[in-house]
C-alpha cells in the first residue's frame, strides 16, 4: 500500500498495536522488549493504569479551553513540578523543542533587557536540542543543520565538558547572555561530563550575569536517579526544559524558571494554543503520582547501576568495546565503530535499541523494569553484540 506520510524517518518494518508496561505486542501478537520508552518518554511504561485512568478521567470531562483561561491541572502540575524542582514559575507547551524555543526566547529576552542587542547563547558541541529553527540551531550536530541554512544566529559553540573553552568563549564575546547545556547528552551518545561540571558553570553564571540553562528533556523526570539530573550536583539552574517523560506519551513539554528569569517573559511575550491543556496536565500529575508512590525514582539509581555492571562483566573480554557508561537508565555502550545496523538486529531478536552517534548502543528502558526483564535484555543485547564484534576482522 503507498503510504502518504512524509518519508523524515527510515522506519522499522513493525507496527505495534498495544503495550503492556516494557512490552510492545506487534499486529501478529509478538512480543518485543522496549529498552528505549519511545525515546525516553514512557518512563512508566505502556498502558500504566494511573496514566490510562487520568486521561480517561479527564477526557470525559474537558480536553482545551486554551490560555485565555485558568486551567486547574496546569496550576496543579505547575505546583507540583516546582516543589520538586526549586524553581519559580512554568511556561507549559507540547514538546521539548517547544521548551528549548521558549528557553532561548527568555534568554534573548534577558539580553535585550541588560542593553545588549545580539544576544548570544553558548552551546556545546554534539548537543540536541530539537528540530524548530533556533533549536535546530543550538544543536551541535551538523549533519541535522544540513540543508536549513540560514540558521538562526546568537549560539556560540564550545566542546562539551571543557570549562576551559566556556572561560574563553565569555573573555571573547560580550554579547554571551546564557549558557544552554544538557546534564547528560543523550544523542550525543550518552555523554557523561565530569562531576563537578554543572558546578563550575553554575559557577561561571553567577559571576558573569548570564543564565544557567539546563535541557533536562532526556535525563529528566526521575531517570537518572534523582528527579532533575542537576539534583545531582546540589545546586538550581536560572531554566530548566522538560518534556518526553513528563506525559509518558501524552504531548507535554514545560520551560522552568526561577529568580530574575522567572520574570522575563510577561503576558503577550509568548504563548501556545495547546500548552498545558487539562489532558495532558491530567496525564502529568499522574505521573508524578506515580513516580513518588512507586519509589520509581532511586530505582532508577539501582536498576541502571546493576546494568552497567552486568554489561561490563559479560562484556569485559569483548575488546570492541570502548566503554559502557550510565547515569541511572540512561546506558551508553560504546563501539570501536559505527555499529548502527545492530538496532534492526535487536528488533529481530524482540528487542527495542537505539544507535546514537554512531557507534552507542543507547538504552532508555522504562523506569519500571524489573529483575527478570533486565537480565533479559542484558543477556540478548550481549549475544547480539558478541556475534557483531567476532564478525569484525
Amino acid at each position: 500500500m503507498t503510504s502518504h506520510i512524509m518519508p523524515t524517518y527510515n522506519r522499522l518494518p513493525v507496527t505495534f498495536e498495544r503495550g503492556e508496561g516494557v512490552w510492545l505486542i506487534d499486529e501478529n501478537n509478538q512480543r518485543y522488549l522496549d529498552a528505549l520508552s519511545g525515546i525516553a518518554v514512557c518512563n512508566l511504561g505502556h498502558a500504566h493504569p494511573a496514566v490510562h485512568k487520568a486521561i480517561c478521567a479527564q477526557s470525559e470531562k474537558l480536553l482545551h479551553t486554551s490560555n485565555l483561561y485558568k486551567i486547574a491541572n496546569q496550576e496543579e502540575l505547575a505546583d507540583k513540578l516546582i516543589k520538586k524542582s526549586g524553581m519559580t514559575n512554568v511556561f507549559f507547551c507540547n514538546s521539548g523543542a517547544e521548551a528549548n524555543e521558549a528557553a532561548i526566547k527568555l534568554a534573548r529576552k534577558y539580553g535585550h533587557e541588560k542593553g545588549i542587542d545580539s544576544p548570544a547563547i553558548i552551546v556545546m558541541e554534539k548537543s540536541f536540542h530539537g528540530r524548530t529553527l533556533a533549536t535546530l540551531s543550538a544543536t551541535g550536530n551538523a549533519k541535522v543543520q544540513q540543508g536549513f541554512a540560514p540558521l538562526v544566529e546568537g549560539f556560540i559553540r564550545v566542546p562539551y565538558n571543557n570549562i576551559n573553552a566556556i572561560e574563553n568563549a565569555i573573555e571573547t564575546n560580550k554579547n554571551i547572555v546564557a549558557i544552554l547545556v544538557e546534564p547528560i547528552q543523550g544523542e550525543g551518545g550518552i555523554n557523561i561530563p565530569a562531576a563537578d561540571y554543572l558546578n563550575q558553570i553554575r559557577q561561571l553564571c553567577d559571576a558573569n550575569g548570564l543564565l544557567m540553562m539546563l535541557d533536562e528533556i532526556q535525563s529528566g523526570i526521575g531517570r537518572t536517579g534523582k528527579f532533575l539530573a542537576y539534583q545531582h550536583n546540589d545546586i538550581l539552574p536560572d531554566v530548566c526544559t522538560l518534556a518526553k517523560a513528563l506525559g509518558n506519551g501524552v504531548p507535554i513539554g514545560a520551560c522552568l524558571a526561577r529568580g530574575r528569569a522567572s520574570e522575563i517573559l510577561t503576558a503577550g511575550a509568548h504563548g501556545s494554543t495547546f500548552g498545558g491543556n487539562p489532558l495532558a496536565c491530567a496525564a502529568g500529575i499522574a505521573v508524578l503520582n506515580t513516580l513518588e508512590a512507586e519509589n520509581l525514582i532511586e530505582l532508577a539509581q539501582v536498576k541502571g547501576d546493576n546494568l552497567r555492571a552486568q554489561f561490563s562483566e559479560q562484556l569485559k573480554d569483548n575488546q570492541h568495546i570502548v566503554d559502557i557508561r550510565n547515569k541511572g537508565l540512561m546506558l551508553g555502550i560504546e563501539l570501536d565503530r559505527p555499529c548502527a545496523e545492530l538496532v534492526k538486529t535487536a528488533l529481530e531478536q524482540h528487542l527495542l535499541i537505539n544507535v546514537t552517534n554512531d557507534s552507542t548502543i543507547r538504552l532508555l528502558p522504562p523506569l519500571i523494569i524489573n529483575e527478570q526483564e533486565s537480565q533479559q535484555l542484558v543477556n540478548t543485547l550481549v549475544a547480539i553484540i558478541n556475534d557483531y564484534t567476532a564478525k569484525i576482522h
